[in-house]
């Protein structure tokens, strides 16, 4: 599998206004997208900082998956996303390869973009996201 390069990094926080306001003061961020999706119990921001974006997210309630995470490891580095040109494909590619899927098939995911994540245990204790806006 060749990413393209890392979409983006996404951090957990228990505030979300409050982390915004923290990566615009401090790092010059600017809002790329907002948007809650209860389905996945998540309200996100998508900061562009320079050519780069951070993903901030937010826990819509504590069964959430960000709501299970901030309850047992507090706010900070939640996955790296790395954006593909072709998700099915790369998702073959790595369980041939012996990672363990979490997504086996893509899935609609924040602001329009088809994702798939790969448990930690593959990626050293990273949850890693695959990202495509290819439909």
């Amino acid at each position: 599998m060749q990413p393209r390069g890392i979409h983006h990094l996404g951090v957990a926080v228990d505030d979300l206004d409050a982390a915004v306001a923290t990566y615009e003061r401090l790092f010059g961020a600017l809002v790329e997208h907002r948007d809650r999706v209860p389905a996945q119990g998540v309200e996100a921001a998508s900061l562009r900082v320079g050519e780069g974006r951070v993903e901030l997210l937010a826990s819509l309630g504590e069964e959430t998956p960000v709501g299970k995470f901030l309850a047992k490891r507090g706010p900070g580095m939640h996955h790296v996303a790395f954006e593909v040109s072709d998700l099915r494909s790369s998702l073959a590619e790595l369980e041939r390869e012996g990672a363990e899927l979490i997504d086996p098939e893509p899935r609609e995911g924040l602001f329009g973009l088809q994702v798939a994540f790969v448990h930690p245990d593959s990626a050293h204790g990273v949850l890693a996201e695959l990202v495509s806006d290819a439909r």
